[in-house]
């Protein structure tokens, strides 16, 4: 069995024992069809229905997939088995590291700061920017969360694995 949440809505899926293309959505039956047209574009028919599929976005670390169908973006966070057992006992989040600080990952020097303590910032956003070996490096925050202290300074140098930003 497979949940799947689509916006705030949860579908339990149940495939037939060694089939791929029927099963039980939510308790009601379906047969679905389907071929990958191009690289990550598909066509899906379902229960008689045609469904143009594109895949925007697939993170696996998170079971997260972004599509496209009929010019509606939806995104779909999926849990096998195993992930609801995981949830159930209360270790749901074990995939999820917590990052408290950032290291350095090079010896240089720091260019720019674009944050300062208590800023909120996303997986991804731009931290800072380190000089090393004439190359502009930017320095992207590792996780979602706030800045607790900044502990490298504009215009001064810092070692490998020195300690640059903490966060809460």
């Amino acid at each position: 069995m497979y949940s799947v949440k689509v916006g705030d809505k949860n579908f339990k899926v149940e495939f037939e024992k060694n089939s791929t293309s029927k099963g039980k959505i939510n308790g009601k039956d379906f047969t679905l069809d389907i071929i990958e047209t191009n690289t990550d574009i598909y066509h899906l028919i379902m229960n008689d229905e045609s469904f143009h599929i594109e895949v925007l976005n697939i993170d696996y670390d998170s079971k997260k997939v972004d599509i496209k169908i009929r010019n509606n973006k939806y995104s779909l966070e999926l849990r096998d088995e195993l992930d609801e057992l995981l949830q159930q006992m209360g270790m749901g989040d074990l995939n999820k590291v917590k990052i408290n600080e950032l290291k350095a990952p090079m010896p240089g020097m720091v260019l720019n700061i674009m944050v300062e303590e208590g800023t909120n910032v996303e997986k991804g956003d731009s931290l800072l920017v380190l000089e090393a070996m004439k190359m502009e490096n930017n320095i992207k925050s590792p996780t979602d969360g706030v800045i607790k202290k900044v502990s490298c300074e504009k215009g001064r140098a810092v070692e490998k694995n020195e300690v640059m930003i903490v966060f809460e």
